[in-house]
């Protein structure tokens, strides 16, 4: 009956869109099927035509428009304009809005619709934030200004200009420090590191250096210690006036890679300390539309520290949703169709599996031998949904299965040989240790 009474425009379609290649992206399959099921028109940029949301029974259409991510801002709004020229022939004939509600999926496609809103709302309705404010907030040390503008917890943070200033800094903080590329688009252009890395000391932290042409814009930023259950996640949609309309939290159980990947195992359990904190943030900054914020709780603080704030969609939405079915992405299209977004409590004890990242992140576990040891954060049988599989909806799981097999067979064969050479080593220090 709580259901029911959502109100959705269904003439206003909503266009999932992304820039860069990452077929495997579950969160853009969970909007699909959200609001598809709702019978909101929903149309998604893929690579191709057997990218895995590009099959969803719930998708109206697919426009392919593979991208790299490195092609000119001018270039990409020219594509994303043509795209929505096409989405418009589309609606008109099928009687729908001429224009759509533009939803991102990474921080590229976040930061596009908001620098070239006045360009691109010819096509788009995108939430009414400030210009430059979603890239002030993806960057990572502009984001630390802010946090410190605002009183919110942040770790310690330098962005060097040299090597050897990013030895210094990380002297200064104190090892072992996190390296982590800064700025969006980086990972794509010029990545200083593949994903945010641990370096344990001055030595380590040269090494990973040393194939540094020209130095890449990387933050140095203290190790927050954290540990089992520490990891925790904020989804949230702000309206016009930056009031936080749904607010969202979860804890990862696992993640892809180790130490600070992406949940590959999430819980939804109540944490109203950084609820608020986000909410505050939101509000203080003027931020509006969807947002996706990483949190870890400081061991030795007790405290909680932002360490992501990305102004797009988080791959793991579908986790979320409050006691009026209403998730993100629901918010977001009944908010920018005028519609009311009911309001109501967190429906938490669920947990989400991504199935081809939870296999690494098994793996690796069993592998450093950590993989009987029992979580802290244990969700009740039976409440645990899949990212990728739906009865109803099975093509996105079988065509991802596909497209992780052979990854995750290199990756099996990996992890044999270095579970084998663990246990060898393991038994010679035994025999040594007894004198044989």
């Amino acid at each position: 009956m709580m259901r029911a009474a959502l109100d959705f425009d269904t003439s206003v379609p909503l266009l999932v869109v992304k820039i860069g290649p990452y077929p495997l992206h579950h969160g853009g399959v969970g909007v699909i099927r959200s609001l598809g099921r709702r019978g909101v028109p929903v149309y998604a940029v893929t690579e191709s035509r057997a990218t895995p949301a590009a099959l969803s029974r719930y998708l109206r259409g697919r426009v392919v428009w593979p991208t790299t991510g490195l092609e000119a801002p001018d270039q990409l709004v020219a594509g994303l304009l043509a795209v929505g020229r096409d989405l418009a022939r589309r609606s008109r004939r099928a009687g729908h809005a001429d224009r759509a509600i533009a939803l991102p999926t990474d921080d590229e496609a976040a930061l596009l619709l908001a620098e070239h809103a006045g360009e691109l709302e010819e096509c788009f309705i995108s939430p009414a934030v400030a210009p430059g404010l979603p890239r002030s907030l993806a960057n990572k040390d502009t984001l630390a200004e802010q946090c410190a503008a605002h009183g919110i917890p942040y770790p310690m943070s330098f962005l060097p200009e040299s090597v050897d200033q990013m030895v210094a800094r990380a002297a200064s903080i104190g090892y072992p420090v996190v390296v982590k590329n800064a700025r969006p688009g980086q990972r794509l252009l010029r990545p200083g590191v593949g994903s945010s890395t641990v370096v344990a000391d001055e030595v380590a932290l040269r090494h990973l250096a040393r194939n540094w042409v020209e130095m890449p814009s990387v933050l140095v930023q203290e190790l927050v210690p954290g540990g089992d259950g520490a990891d925790w996640v904020v989804n949230v949609h702000c309206d016009a006036s930056s009031r936080a309309v749904v607010c969202f939290t979860g804890v990862k159980v696992r993640c892809w890679p180790p130490r600070g990947g992406v949940g590959s195992l999430l819980y939804a359990k109540p944490n109203d300390a950084i609820a608020e904190m986000t909410a505050k943030l939101c509000r203080q900054v003027s931020y509006c539309g969807v947002a996706d914020l990483d949190w870890r709780a400081d061991g030795a603080t007790g405290t909680y520290k932002l360490l992501d704030f990305n102004p797009r969609l988080g791959a793991q939405a579908q986790l979320f949703r409050n006691v009026c079915g209403v998730d993100v992405a629901r918010a977001l299209h009944l908010d920018l169709t005028g519609r009311p977004v009911p309001r109501g409590a967190q429906v938490y004890d669920r947990g989400l599996r991504v199935e081809h990242l939870d296999a690494p992140a098994l793996m690796s576990a069993w592998v450093s031998g950590s993989g009987g040891r029992r979580s802290s954060v244990q969700i009740p049988r039976g409440r645990t949904a899949l990212a990728w599989w739906a009865p109803a909806d099975p093509m996105p799981a079988l065509a991802a299965a596909a497209l992780s097999a052979r990854p995750a067979a290199a990756m099996a064969t990996r992890a044999l040989r270095a579970r084998r050479r663990r246990r060898a080593g393991t038994g010679r220090s035994r025999r040594r240790g007894s004198g044989r």
